[in-house]
């Protein structure tokens, strides 16, 4: 999930980040594969992934053994958004089928090689030699699939490698594969640096896992592939020797020098890679589970606790002022005596007739506040589906895909909001209304990610976005979310507006010094930091998603957690919003739309702490894009929790002044 590719995805999915499935759940219809014994399981590629360039690259822009005819795969919106590039390989694997040492390249000619003939090694070209040392300095990944089951490395076999760079045999044996803390990483790694020499893993040994089916008695045993891993080795072979059946024969890998790539001459080496099948006791509905535990689950736990802990206290303040004061202060207001007393204790009710003036700029904020519901929506329905498990790893690229063709569809109730909103603040220009909120936030997003896009174009990466995927985001944009926002926008203008308590005065109330408490900046400070503690726990393991190749799947949680938030949100932009009215400043559309928003200052600011300590990018490309991302990620975030908090502070202040009695 980590590519530059997703530069039209990574701010969705910075969003989408935070929830559990307490188990292992599947797509709806997709049905297993049942293998029968020395049936093919196909061997596929998707791509290169490194964190420290966040540039995916094709599987065949490094000199890799190409089958005798290349085919990819048809892909998806998600999976070409991703950087996927889903490719057959030469690999050759047959349903629990055994395989010790096979060649992969040059091919062999048709029919059986002459006895005495020997393997003819591969050679990369100093300008192959050095790309390949490139991208090994770069700390690639290669990813393959097996039955759409993605490749992993267990850490402690490649952790316990010997001097060829992996582990000391090919076959660890049942004693060191045990099922409790294991740990893997997905993918292999495409080799190793050792001081200034480059090694490549030239041999695969696959270990795939498989679970036999019950069948009727007379029947031919099925199976399904549950697990799929790799021993990536470097060993340097200057001849390979064959035995009977034509196989080759590896050296110890223990006492084998390991396969170095020097780049600045050509290099011959040979691709090899051997099968091991193992049964294994894992049903297919839970062979996801291995690659998903990768993370604590009693961290999540925490994280959740700790949400819980900030949602109570912040109930504590609201139960404080809306219990004892506020309704303190409407007994007191509602009396026919000692009415200036009154109103020389608490300020609140003195703006009465200009807390419901117009704003400044209401075309604006109406098309900002739209735009946030149908981010709202959007992400809400991706969260409750991928929590229900419709849009587990295993389907790949259809959370991309559901989040993108969603957002384009909550455009109808992005416009009605915001339609109803501007009618409500005296706009008058509903058509030029709705064409802002189609194209600001969109057209912002939409420019930032097609200058990101020409930098990673230009890096030749898979990771860009081609033209034909680009002109169909456009047509998406104009062709549905357009139409449907000005459908949206015409029936929300054209409803009753906002029914406000109480009318407003013709000439503006003086609006007295306020305290430095009262600045703009101070409560963006105030208002961010208890929404941000409520889920920067869970940040955490959405930024490793993101940029460094792991699997989010714990929707159960971010389904939590994204209510959590959207609470803390709402109530500090209540509390917020009643401090500015007990001050007499009735100013309040604008700034409580800012400041709910605080939040997104604080993940600007982990943002850069995560860079700093956590990713090794050195370089101007990768950093753009980072930061690029970012960008979208915390004025996307901002739009969300400054939507949440201004509906929550616009129906607070509708109730209290409603329950008031007005002169």
């Amino acid at each position: 999930m980590a590519a530059a590719a997703e530069v039209w995805t990574r701010p969705l999915l910075l969003l989408l980040g935070l929830v559990a499935a307490a188990g292992a759940f599947y797509v709806p219809g997709v049905a297993p594969i049942n293998f029968h014994q020395n049936d093919p399981v196909e061997i596929k590629a998707v791509k290169l992934t490194s964190s420290r360039t966040q540039l995916p690259y094709e599987y065949y822009s490094l000199p890799f053994c190409q089958p005798s005819k290349i085919t990819y795969k048809a892909e998806n919106l998600g999976e070409v958004l991703r950087g996927d590039r889903i490719v057959n390989t030469p690999f050759e694997v047959l349903m629990n089928s055994e395989k010790k040492c096979e060649v992969l390249c040059p091919q062999p000619p048709a029919g059986p090689p002459p006895p005495a003939q020997p393997a003819q090694p591969t050679t990369l070209s100093r300008a192959q030699s050095r790309l390949v040392a490139e991208r090994i300095h770069e700390d690639y990944y290669v990813h393959l699939i097996a039955d759409n089951l993605p490749v992993a490395t267990r850490l402690e076999l490649y952790s316990a490698r010997g001097p060829g760079g992996g582990p000391p045999d090919a076959d660890p044996g049942p004693a060191r594969r045990k099922d409790k803390d294991i740990q893997f990483e997905h993918g292999y790694r495409l080799g190793f640096v050792d001081g200034s020499k480059f090694y490549l893993h030239n041999h695969l040994a696959f270990i795939l896992y498989y679970h036999r089916e019950d069948v009727e008695e007379n029947q031919e045993p099925t199976y399904r592939v549950v697990r799929f891993e790799v021993v990536p080795q470097s060993i340097r072979l200057d001849e390979l020797k064959t035995d009977e059946k034509k196989s080759c024969i590896l050296p110890d890998a223990a006492n084998s020098a390991p396969q170095e790539i020097d780049p600045a001459k050509e290099n011959q080496l040979f691709f090899t890679y051997s099968v091991h099948w193992e049964e294994s006791d894992i049903k297919w509905a839970s062979r996801w589970d291995t690659y998903l535990t990768m993370s604590d689950v009693q961290i999540h736990w925490f994280s959740i606790i700790n949400s819980v802990v900030v949602v109570f206290f912040l109930s504590g303040i609201l139960s404080m002022i809306i219990i004892r004061t506020l309704r303190k202060d409407i007994a007191n207001y509602n009396k026919e005596d000692d009415i200036e007393d009154t109103m020389e204790e608490s300020g609140w009710k003195l703006v009465h007739g200009d807390v419901f003036r117009p704003p400044r700029y209401p075309m604006i904020l109406s098309s900002l506040l739209g735009s946030g519901i149908q981010l709202f929506c959007m992400i809400l329905i991706v969260i409750f589906v991928a929590m229900l498990g419709m849009l587990s790893p295993s389907s790949r690229g259809a959370l991309m895909t559901t989040a993108c063709f969603l957002f384009m569809f909550m455009g109808v109730f992005g416009g009605f909001s915001a339609g109803r909103l501007y009618r409500t603040l005296k706009g008058h220009r509903w058509k030029k209304g709705a064409l802002c909120t189609a194209t600001l936030y969109p057209g912002v997003v939409f420019g930032i990610c097609f200058v990101l896009n020409c930098f990673i174009w230009g890096k030749h990466s898979s990771g860009a976005v081609p033209f034909p995927t680009l002109a169909a985001l456009l047509c998406m944009w104009f062709g549905i979310s357009l139409p449907l926002v000005y459908l949206g926008y015409y029936f929300g203008f054209r409803k009753q507006p906002y029914d406000n308590p109480v009318r407003t005065n013709q000439i503006p109330r003086q609006i007295p010094e306020q305290r430095w408490y009262m600045n703009r900046l101070v409560g963006v400070l105030m208002a961010g930091i208890l929404p941000f503690g409520a889920m920067f726990i869970e940040l955490f393991f959405i930024f490793s998603a993101i940029w460094e190749n792991q699997f989010y799947y714990l929707f159960g949680f971010l389904f939590l957690v994204f209510l959590i938030l959207v609470v803390s949100c709402s109530q500090i932009s209540i509390v917020m919003v009643y401090f500015q009215l007990c001050a007499e400043d009735y100013r309040w559309w604008w700034r409580i739309f800012l400041v709910s928003g605080g939040s997104a200052f604080y993940v600007l600011i982990y943002a850069v702490f995560y860079f700093v300590n956590k990713l090794d990018i050195v370089e101007f490309v990768p950093s753009l894009l980072y930061f690029g991302y970012t960008a979208l990620m915390v004025l996307s975030f901002w739009l969300l929790t400054g939507t949440v908090g201004f509906y929550a502070a616009y129906v607070f202040v509708r109730k209290i002044y409603g329950a008031v009695k007005i002169d």
